[in-house]
């Protein structure tokens, strides 16, 4: 275990790294933080911050530099969130308020998570399987072709085309619709199945292939692979940090074009706690030198679906958890209130 004093010494080397981009002295430590002790003792324990492996010496000069393991003790032990101010939280709501639909929601999302954070953000859409059913619409376009319209909870709507094998009139169409909401509003997609099997049964027997195929359509709607969406932006911030990429950002582009590298980078869309994966910790090798900030958000206090940030790993930690923790709250307060 680190003394409270060397801990002290490795906080104060990763905030000046952090703000100067420049390898750390004991000289500037004791000049900038009031740390109580010698020059000297200061160097002490920074040698045994850099035997443990807190810490290295880029190059030749007296400066050092967190490793990802230092930046690890730091977020886990000597970082707080940082909370957001005032004029932040203001200017949070005001962006994300006139949001429209779901889709500017989240393009909202993205813009002010990059804008405040100057890292590279990531908003996973809602899931559909944490998802409950607000509302089933249907539509007759033609005498046998039905639009079904699926609205959830999150505001997400899903609009599917259905050929129907024979006319289906508009009665009968109300009578499903209404039949179908009394059962599904307000229900866990994961329910539905179960809930409507034998809803075909009510009907006549004519009709019941048209009611079946309806049925079908909602349920690969459910189901559908495709669900897991992403929207990114800023990734030109990642120009402003050039230098913190070792020989080049081309890794860290191309692993941002993988949707699956990104959903596994934002974690399980169930967990809604804070998660921080520095450099190494981050499975994808083109991530290496980089962190990610990610946590849940929904409506309800339940995650439905993750967002983040993606940067150096010489980021303003408490600063960037805390934007992602405020824009997160912000978009869960929209969904339950839309």
């Amino acid at each position: 275990m680190l003394s409270e004093r060397r801990l002290q010494v490795l906080r104060a080397i990763v905030q000046d790294y952090v703000g100067t981009e420049e390898p750390v002295g004991s000289k500037a430590l004791t000049e900038r933080h009031n740390l109580g002790v010698s020059p000297a003792t200061v160097r002490n324990d920074m040698a045994a911050l850099e035997d443990e492996g807190f810490i290295a010496q880029p190059h030749t000069s007296a400066g050092r530099i967190p490793t990802d393991k230092g930046y690890r003790l730091f977020v886990d032990k000597l970082a707080g969130v940082k909370p957001m101010s005032a004029p932040e939280r203001r200017a949070i709501h005001h962006f994300l308020d006139g949001a429209v639909d779901l889709d500017d929601v989240v393009a909202r999302t993205v813009r002010l998570l990059a804008q405040l954070t100057r890292q590279v953000a990531i908003v996973q859409y809602p899931s559909l399987t944490r998802s409950t059913v607000r509302h089933v619409e249907l539509l007759s376009l033609a005498p046998a072709r039905v639009m079904l319209v699926l609205i959830t909870d999150t505001g997400r709507v899903e609009q599917r085309m259905v050929d129907c094998p024979a006319p289906f009139g508009e009665a009968s169409l109300a009578d499903l619709r209404a039949r179908l909401n009394s059962r599904v509003a307000g229900r866990r997609f994961s329910d539905v199945p179960l809930l409507v099997e034998d809803l075909p049964e009510g009907f006549d027997v004519e009709d019941r292939g048209t009611v079946s195929t309806v049925l079908s359509t909602l349920l690969e709607t459910l189901v559908e692979e495709n669900e897991e969406r992403l929207m990114i932006g800023g990734t030109a911030n990642l120009t402003r940090f050039g230098h913190d990429f070792p020989l080049t950002i081309r890794p860290v582009l191309e692993a941002l074009e993988e949707q699956v590298v990104l959903l596994k980078l934002l974690g399980e869309a169930g967990d809604s706690g804070m998660t921080v994966r520095i450099g190494h910790e981050n499975a994808y090798e083109g991530l290496n030198s980089t962190s990610v900030v990610s946590v849940g958000y929904g409506s309800g206090g339940e995650a439905v679906a993750k967002l983040g940030v993606v940067g150096p790993t010489r980021m303003d930690y408490p600063g960037t958890m805390g934007a992602v923790r405020a824009v997160a709250r912000y978009v869960g307060q929209i969904l339950a209130e839309s």
